[in-house]
């Protein structure tokens, strides 16, 4: 009578099925090199898309620059970009599973294709018999010499010689094999990399003014892991914030000195920043990216000096142009206006009914609706961009990897064998990268024991057919 089986047989014999199935059915779909070009170009063409469409923005910035009338090329409407996740590819669930489905297409030909080669270069076996070296096509028989006289031949040009009895076997460039192993490997680092960045590392923007602290919290773009990253228990301060300008009034560089403030209002490090000279600390990175008029600092009369925040004015898209209104009277019933266009200290006064009055300059004082308006500052605001991204030393890592690993794959895998069979000596060849000059090397070694014998070349196989070819 029959006995039902077990539970625990019955998990042993599906667990055996499972590994069937993948072994069978699903690694070799893995391994396909046709499925990881195939990856590859799916990833490159959403990368690019992500390089050509703005990240991170809001979305009335889609609405108003993708329209649904006219779609961009005819298909490209903000609604397509915020479903599919335009606006924020490389953190998406679905560029996140390319990705890993990637990795695990470069995992599995490493498994089945690129170790077992390097396996077999690593196995060897000598020929002992003249009929195996026949069926090699650069190979060459003797009449006479020696293993002795080849062996102190191969090992000058760098090969690995071993030798039993007549037989011999030298190899070299056994690097070239692992090279390819190497550049999956690169390749495992720099997508690992990429994924832990797309889910720990985040981006932000500040606009502050020159004396301000702040803390950052304009998140712009953050992966699902990034609070760890968002600094807490810091602050940064804008110890001031300038632009150079060059002899014809352009924009030469801006400025930005700023200060890492801790929760007992220590200064613990200080940097002037410029585009292309970062501020980093603790893993976050400050890049000058925009500038903006963030105050004007004046006096009416004798009045202490009063800060007003000046805000950017709508233009049309004809410039920038900041503006701010000033209280001349105690209880706001009057005031005027001041414009400013950029950080050169000159600002625009206009009077109550909106007429201009005058141009000044910082630390000068004009006459308007009765009372005297001093100038003392303008002050300037600095626009940062912000990230963290912890993957960064990883895919450096990777990609130094790759360009070693490159390097290494094009040093050729060479192999000669050698039998000593009575008064006959057999030597064959074969690699498989540079081949042409590997028969020149051949050749150059059959002169050379030729040299010691003058008469005991007898023939040379196909050598000579395959060079005349």
């Amino acid at each position: 009578m029959e006995t039902e089986p077990s539970v625990f047989q019955k998990l042993i014999a599906g667990e055996t099925l499972i590994k069937k199935v993948f072994r069978k059915e699903i690694l070799p779909i893995l391994a396909d090199l046709r499925l990881a070009i195939l990856l590859l170009l799916i990833i490159a063409v959403f990368s690019i898309s992500g390089t050509l469409l703005e990240q991170g923005q809001s979305l009335e910035y889609y609405q108003s620059n993708y329209p649904e009338h006219p779609a961009l090329f005819g298909f490209l409407t903000w609604k397509i970009i915020i479903f599919i996740g335009l606006d924020h590819v490389y953190r998406t669930w679905w560029f996140l599973s390319l990705l890993v489905l990637f990795g695990s297409s470069l995992t599995a030909c490493t498994f089945t294709r690129q170790l077992p080669t390097l396996k077999s270069a690593r196995r060897w076996t000598y020929y002992d018999k003249p009929q195996q070296f026949q069926s090699i096509a650069l190979s060459a028989e003797l009449t006479t010499g020696s293993l002795t006289a080849l062996e102190p031949l191969l090992k000058k040009r760098h090969y690995l010689v071993f030798q039993d009895g007549n037989k011999l076997y030298a190899r070299r460039g056994i690097i070239g094999r692992i090279g390819p192993i190497v550049v999956h490997g690169s390749m495992l680092i720099i997508l690992a990399g990429s994924i832990i960045g797309s889910i720990t590392g985040f981006t932000a923007q500040e606009m502050v003014p020159g004396g301000n602290i702040f803390q950052v919290k304009n998140i712009l773009d953050a992966g699902q892991f990034s609070q760890a990253q968002i600094p807490k228990d810091w602050a940064v301060k804008v110890n001031r914030f300038w632009i150079d300008y060059d002899p014809d009034g352009r924009i030469d560089q801006f400025y930005s000195d700023l200060s890492v403030i801790n929760k007992q209002g220590e200064e613990v490090e200080r940097k002037t920043i410029h585009v292309n000279e970062p501020f980093r600390y603790q893993g976050v990175t400050f890049y000058q990216a925009d500038w903006g008029i963030g105050a004007l600092r004046v006096r009416v009369n004798k009045s202490p000096v009063f800060r007003l925040p000046m805000a950017p004015l709508d233009t049309g898209g004809q410039g920038r142009i900041w503006g701010t209104w000033i209280p001349i009277k105690p209880d706001f019933s009057a005031g005027v206006s001041v414009l400013a266009k950029d950080l050169k200290g000159t600002v625009l006064v206009y009077n109550g009914k909106g007429e201009l009055v005058s141009t000044v300059r910082e630390g000068m004082s004009t006459e308007v609706d009765g009372v005297t308006l001093f100038i003392d500052e303008v002050v300037g605001s600095t626009g940062l961009q912000i990230k963290a991204d912890p993957g960064i030393p990883i895919v450096y890592l990777g990609f130094g990897l790759l360009m070693i690993s490159v390097m290494m794959s094009y040093v050729s895998h060479s192999q000669i064998w050698a039998l000593k069979e009575g008064e006959r000596l057999y030597i064959a060849g074969k690699t498989n990268r540079a081949k042409v000059t590997f028969e020149r090397e051949i050749v150059a070694i059959l002169d050379d024991l030729n040299d010691l014998d003058q008469n005991n070349l007898l023939s040379v196989g196909n050598l000579s057919e395959n060079l005349q070819n």
